[in-house]
């Protein structure tokens, strides 16, 4: 590994941090702290355990997860790119993809997701069945997500004729069905755009235009990897469901962003056949891709200068991310370490910065009672969000 690699990932990891900071525990990410019993609710209460509870505890195991991927890509990218240079594009492409940034703050499964199947796929790809057999086990403590990657294994084992990856793959495929379950139900709803307009969110329109074509054009001319079929049965298995219900996109699009070793070197073969002069179209469309990478890497991580611009507050991308912290640190300021809330959801989410629930405090969005202290959020003195809190003991 060469030391770009790790300036590159050094400057991620600044970012990130810097990221964690500018945000507030959201009403779902609370639910999972205080009320889930799963993989995630145990991995974040163990890390707010030993570093106390505050943002950077409760976020710090995905940024983890999330370097620990860019390690394993950047190996796996050595299979499919030949030289270093290409190997770190992948790398920028993925640190700058929306969905990979926003996997890497937020608390949710993506991930971890991402982390284990490449390091199943690095495991596979150096032979060593010692260790890929046990993780595929493990992989069934994880989350119900891996049924996908089971299932892509699947599919690459019957291609190869691998009778043991297939019966191992299909047995750990339905054990995930019995456990988690897998809902397939519903009526059309038309669900297939905006399945296609997420992952455009997740990848940014023109990467995943590329992507697209990328896995299609396998399937006709091209070899057939282990990491394609992953990726490939994940696209084809969330459009297929979407045409009937609403996909949790979270499911899938990890196992579409690892394909990006795939993309690149398709990408870097067709500019490589093309005589310099005819290498302009791909130099514009490698320019628009990174140039609007990097617009949308700088709007997540600034995001807050948005109220600047925007009418109205409540229309802000990221506001489920704000407001929590602040307002817990200013009812604090004014003594105040009980509360009870109108929203059920804002309590939850002002218990984790340590105002527990009481009955003395009350807090609500709108005025309700005559006697009560307007509490205002402001972000670069922006007025964003107005509280307003009652003693209900006076």
């Amino acid at each position: 590994m060469s030391y770009r690699l790790f300036l590159l990932v050094f400057i991620d990891l600044l970012f990130l941090l810097y990221g964690v900071s500018t945000i507030s525990i959201s009403a779902k990410e609370a639910e999972i702290f205080y009320e889930h019993k799963d993989f995630l609710h145990y991995l974040i209460r163990w890390s707010t355990s030993l570093l106390g509870q505050n943002d950077y505890s409760l976020r710090l195991p995905f940024i983890l997860f999330h370097i620990g991927g860019v390690f394993l890509l950047y190996d796996i990218s050595g299979y499919y790119l030949k030289s270093e240079k290409e190997k770190l594009l992948t790398i920028v492409l993925f640190m700058l993809l929306p969905g990979v940034l926003s996997a890497s703050l937020i608390v949710n499964s993506s991930s971890i997701t991402i982390f284990f199947t490449l390091l199943f796929i690095k495991l596979f790809y150096e032979d060593k069945k010692i260790f890929y057999y046990p993780l595929l086990f493990l992989l069934l403590f994880i989350n119900n997500s891996f049924e996908i990657l089971y299932l892509g294994l699947f599919a690459y084992a019957v291609y190869t004729n691998n009778k043991k990856l297939a019966v191992v793959s299909s047995l750990l495929f339905l054990i995930v069905l019995y456990i988690y379950g897998f809902d397939s139900g519903g009526h059309p709803r038309g669900f297939f755009l905006d399945t296609l307009a997420m992952y455009a969110l997740v990848f940014s329109p023109l990467v995943f235009l590329y992507y697209f074509y990328t896995m299609y054009r396998i399937i006709f001319k091209g070899e057939k990897t282990l990491l394609w079929f992953v990726s490939f049965t994940a696209l084809m298995l969330s459009v297929v469901l979407s045409f009937r219900q609403r996909i949790p996109l979270s499911d899938f699009a990890p196992y579409a962003v690892i394909a990006l070793p795939i993309v690149v070197q398709y990408f870097i073969k067709s500019y490589k056949v093309k005589l310099k002069v005819f290498r302009k179209p791909y130099n514009i469309s490698l320019g628009l891709t990174i140039l609007f990478l990097i617009l949308n890497f700088l709007l997540t991580y600034f995001n807050k200068n948005l109220y600047y611009i925007l009418k109205d507050p409540q229309m802000h991308f990221a506001k489920k991310f704000h407001i929590a912290k602040e307002l817990a640190y200013k009812l604090k300021d004014e003594n105040i370490n009980y509360i009870s809330c109108k929203d059920k959801k804002l309590c939850l989410r002002l218990k984790f910065y340590g105002l527990d629930m009481g009955n003395k405090y009350f807090i609500e969005k709108k005025k309700s009672l005559t006697s009560c202290k307007k509490v205002t959020i402001s972000y670069n003195s922006i007025p964003i969000a107005h509280y307003y809190v009652s003693n209900l003991h006076n």
